[in-house]
């Protein structure tokens, strides 16, 4: 029995595995929506900016306001081809904590069966031992009672 406490403990810690990485999973699916809600203000202020250059540029525009409108706008595609390496990376992790929490499932599930299997099989020992036990002690009584029978038919006259 204390070969099944101990896999009892090492379920435990599985499961325990599993729950860390479920909760590390949980993690990085928020700092990847996140950065995907990042990418949409981005993409939402850029195309404000546009749409505001495009009415701006209709009454005629200097040289200098097209170069400041040129400048942010570049700045503003840099921090939206960062936040793709963002959202890619994040992407990654995400994909990576689905993977640890698949194979800490996995581990779980095969400790949780063998486990069982162990259990199944000292049950089923146990129950041979039982059996044994007691096909030995109807012996013991079928014996005795022949050497009853015997011993009395031999002391009659």
């Amino acid at each position: 029995m204390k070969a099944i406490e101990t896999l009892k403990k090492v379920v435990e810690l599985a499961e325990k595995r599993r729950d860390e990485a479920l909760a590390a999973l949980t993690r990085v699916q928020r700092e990847l929506q996140a950065a995907q809600e990042q990418m949409k203000q981005l993409q939402s202020y850029a195309d404000e900016a546009v749409q505001r250059w495009a009415v701006r540029s209709s009454v005629g525009v200097d040289t200098t306001l097209l170069h400041h409108h040129s400048a942010f706008m570049q700045r503003i595609e840099h921090a939206m081809d960062f936040q793709h390496g963002v959202l890619s990376n994040r992407q990654g992790l995400v994909e990576r904590a689905q993977q640890q929490v698949q194979a800490a499932e996995r581990d779980v599930a095969g400790l949780r069966k063998y486990t069982e299997r162990q259990l199944q099989a000292l049950l089923q020992l146990a129950q041979r031992q039982e059996q044994k036990d007691s096909d030995e002690l109807a012996l013991a009584i079928h014996l005795r009672q022949s050497q009853l029978q015997s011993h009395t038919k031999s002391a009659r006259p």
